[in-house]
C-alpha cells in the first residue's frame, strides 16, 4: 500500500518556526523526486518546494524563498520541510508529493500524493 504520511504541522505564531515530514512506505523514494505543495481554503494546489533524488539539486517559490528549506534522507525515505519567519499568508494544509518522471514543479508532474497536513500562522 503507498502512502505518504505527512506531520509537524499545527498553530504557531507569526515568525515562528515548523518543521513539517513526510514518510514514504510501499513505493520508490530514492530514485525519485520528492516535493511540497500547499492549498489555502478557496484557492489552488500551489507549488512550494522540491528537492532532487540525490537532495543536492533544491527549487522553491518565490514566496518562500529564503524562509523555508526543503531536505530529505533517503535511508529514511523522509522528504522534510523546515519553515522559518512564518507569515499568515502562509497558513494552509500542505501535502507531500512524489514526481513521475521528473521533480515536481506543477501539480501534473506529481503520481503520489500525502493526505496533507494543516498549518496555520496567526498574526
Amino acid at each position: 500500500q503507498v502512502q505518504l504520511v505527512e506531520s509537524g504541522g499545527g498553530l504557531v505564531q507569526a515568525g515562528g518556526s515548523l518543521r513539517l515530514s513526510c514518510a514514504a512506505s510501499g513505493l520508490t523514494f530514492s530514485g525519485y523526486g520528492m516535493g511540497w505543495f500547499r492549498q489555502a481554503p478557496g484557492k489552488e494546489r500551489d507549488f512550494v518546494a522540491s528537492v532532487h533524488w540525490g537532495g543536492s539539486i533544491t527549487n522553491y517559490a518565490d514566496s518562500v524563498k529564503g524562509r523555508f528549506t526543503i531536505s530529505r534522507d533517503n535511508a529514511k525515505s523522509t522528504v522534510y520541510l523546515q519553515m522559518d519567519s512564518l507569515k499568515p499568508e502562509d497558513t494552509a494544509v500542505y501535502y507531500c508529493a512524489r514526481g513521475r518522471f521528473r521533480t515536481p514543479r506543477g501539480r501534473n508532474d506529481v503520481d503520489y500524493w500525502g493526505q496533507g497536513t494543516q498549518v496555520t500562522v496567526s498574526s
